[in-house]
């Protein structure tokens, strides 16, 4: 059986002496501690990557096939889309 715990984990981090002193003025510059600052910094950044490697990017030749891919009239969803569209009427209904 598994125990869980809300403890606060660590992250350790070597940096050059330089570094650390431009964290620390930083930090002092937003009134934050070193630990806080460096926190929401790492946070921050870590969304922005998840954020970005999330994201598909398409060429303008892709976009423009997929763009009229969407504009035919002769499109129509498959049995698998309708359905999908179902739950999610049903669900945010």
């Amino acid at each position: 059986m598994a125990v869980t715990t809300n403890e606060d984990l660590s992250i350790q981090v070597r940096v050059p002496r330089q570094l650390k002193k431009s964290v620390q003025e930083a930090a002092t510059a937003l009134g934050q501690t070193v630990n806080e600052f460096a926190t929401t910094t790492v946070l921050r950044e870590a969304q922005r990557v998840l954020d970005e490697a999330r994201l598909t990017r398409l060429s303008n030749r892709d976009r423009d096939k997929f763009l009229a891919a969407l504009n035919s009239i002769d499109s129509k969803p498959n049995s698998a889309l309708q359905r999908a569209a179902r739950r999610y009427r049903k669900v945010n209904s």
